[in-house]
């Protein structure tokens, strides 16, 4: 059989049920080129590809089939204009949440050197987001996987961006007796674990993390225990945001008007479905 060309690649994957954007990216990186360039493959679309290309390809395809993230296969995602490396240690990082970050920008636009902790940091795609818009602010990351802060501080060292990175559970490691008073923040943000633990979609989620994305009979055992926390480690007005499932918006609002939060409200993702959800931390309490 001859080898085949760049398009006979493509389609081939794609007749085996990959996505085209899957097909390609893959294949660029089979070709050791960046993701982004798929001018090349149309402009190259006759060209044969060598054996150790083929081979490759086949693997990626076989992977990604298998549902492993493209981000794992490729070991690095854009996320927010920044490249994050990253593997099976952490989430693959969703566009959906570039909504967390713009909010929080948006949140702190009046604030100078605000304070922020992200918590469950994983990759930490949101708080070297965060950081790069906003180089003033005083960033903190926390995570309860040391494999998960091993990758998030590499990501800081390549990326050039200066985060405190803590290990612990949520805001206990500002609760320690070493850090003396509890810290205050402007803002609060996280994307927590919110899927239930039962629910089937996991079962196309096995190569991530199972810590990383189920919390719960209901998703929301995190969501809670962030909720009660936060309101003892924000500042006056501060915001705890949370990204969390497309049908739990009410119920994290809830959470927080219960919690004693002001101007609760959510916001919609890039599909139209309310992913985060946030409130205000009281000035006067």
């Amino acid at each position: 059989m001859s080898a085949p060309t760049v398009q006979q690649a493509l389609m081939g994957a794609q007749n085996l049920g990959l996505p085209r954007l899957d097909a390609q990216v893959l294949l660029l990186h089979a070709l050791g080129r960046e993701p982004h360039d798929r001018a090349w493959l149309l402009a190259h679309s006759d060209d044969v590809l060598d054996a150790g290309i083929q081979d490759a390809f086949t693997n990626y395809v076989q992977r990604r089939l298998n549902t492993e993230p493209v981000a794992y296969i490729t070991g690095h995602k854009e996320f927010f204009g920044l490249r994050l490396q990253v593997d099976a240690r952490v989430l693959d990082p969703r566009a959906d949440t570039e909504t967390l970050v713009e909010w929080t920008l948006s949140c702190l636009a009046d604030t100078p050197t605000p304070s922020v902790v992200d918590l469950g940091t994983g990759s930490g795609a949101i708080a070297l987001a965060l950081k790069h818009a906003r180089p003033d602010a005083q960033l903190c990351a926390v995570d309860a996987s040391a494999d998960a802060l091993a990758v998030a501080q590499a990501n800081a060292q390549r990326l050039g961006l200066a985060v405190a990175f803590h290990h612990g559970s949520w805001l206990a490691p500002f609760e320690a007796p070493s850090v003396g008073q509890p810290q205050h923040f402007d803002a609060i943000v996280s994307n927590p674990p919110y899927v239930a633990s039962d629910d089937a979609h996991l079962a196309a989620l096995k190569h991530e993390p199972l810590s990383a994305l189920a919390a719960g009979h209901d998703g929301l055992d995190d969501i809670r225990a962030i909720v009660r926390q936060a309101s003892h480690h924000l500042k006056p007005g501060g915001w705890l945001l949370l990204e969390h499932g497309f049908d739990q918006a009410h119920a994290v609002q809830n959470l927080l008007s219960n919690q004693g939060f002001e101007a609760v409200q959510s916001r919609p993702d890039i599909a139209g479905i309310l992913r985060c959800t946030g409130g205000q931390w009281p000035t006067v309490k």
